[in-house]
């Protein structure tokens, strides 16, 4: 399985990411590229522990059965549902959101584990280090296939 740890799966997201543009048509969902970009870089700033979420009342319920779904080889399903603080219906700069996905992916790349977040996931809790680089690989992997790339 890929992880975001890993240097050969920065290149590969981030040629994939730079293929795209602000009129590349989606095969599912309601985002076009910008808000994408946006919404996944909220992702890897959970991941970074920039952005600390507090756990939903449900995942305390369900989280440790959808847990292994997060980071195995198995790819998300189409239209899954998403948390309220990362949907994106407004407008985005393309060119913006672009380069600080890309940065948040290098910096997170290069970080390491030791700069991983020890902050539990708002869905499946305590994750470790491997867990979160394979399941932000993962997350940017279906969003990048959502635009066919």
């Amino acid at each position: 399985m890929n992880s975001l740890y890993d240097l050969n799966s920065l290149d590969e997201l981030t040629k994939r990411i730079n293929t795209l543009n602000p009129e590349t048509p989606k095969k599912w969902g309601t985002m076009n590229t910008a808000q994408m970009f946006s919404h996944c870089s909220d992702a890897m700033k959970m991941a970074n522990g920039t952005t600390n979420l507090k756990r939903l009342f449900i995942s305390y319920i369900i989280g440790k059965l959808l847990k292994p779904s997060y980071s195995n080889d198995k790819p998300y399903k189409q239209n899954l549902p998403t948390a309220k603080e990362f949907v994106k219906k407004e407008a985005k700069n393309f060119d913006q959101e672009k380069g600080l996905l890309i940065s948040l992916i290098s910096d997170f790349q290069k970080g390491g584990e030791e700069k991983c977040t020890t902050h539990p996931h708002p869905m499946f809790g305590k994750l470790t280090t491997e867990e979160w680089g394979k399941g932000c690989y993962k997350h940017l992997d279906h969003h990048l296939r959502q635009f066919g790339v």
